[in-house]
């Protein structure tokens, strides 16, 4: 295995299971914190304050189903490039809805913009071997 691809894993296996780790957060798979989905549905309207009240319920839903599928397919290598597009995609949402509500200094501190980098570089086509 050479050095791009081993690379490439590392990052599939970290963003997956951060996916995963999060998902597990907010169902209290990691610490017994009672009500920990109605926690999270707090922290995403403090992350999407901006979008009305009424939203934020369905955001926290559809969040949980995105990371819990792109978390499961990162893992096992499926359709890697459009699942990685499509984390890039989400990590990126979430990094400039920090930014918004937080400011800068939030999704920075959380590493979030350096996690939807790692998906772009592992959406990248593999470079074809040089001809000779």
């Amino acid at each position: 295995m050479n050095g791009r691809r081993l690379a490439a894993l590392c990052a599939r296996l970290a963003l997956g299971s951060a996916f995963l780790s999060a998902v597990a957060a907010r169902f209290g798979l990691w610490d017994r914190r009672p009500h920990p989905f109605a926690q999270f549905v707090t922290y995403t309207g403090e992350i999407l304050s901006f979008l009305p009240r009424a939203t934020i319920p369905f955001c926290a839903v559809a969040a949980t189903v995105f990371e819990s599928t792109l978390g499961v397919l990162l893992l096992a290598g499926v359709r890697l490039r459009w699942t990685a597009s499509a984390s890039a995609a989400v990590l990126a949402l979430f990094a400039v809805s920090m930014a918004i509500s937080l400011g800068p200094k939030a999704p920075l501190d959380e590493s979030v913009f350096s996690a939807s980098a790692a998906a772009v570089l592992l959406a990248l086509p593999a470079e074809a071997p040089p001809r000779r």
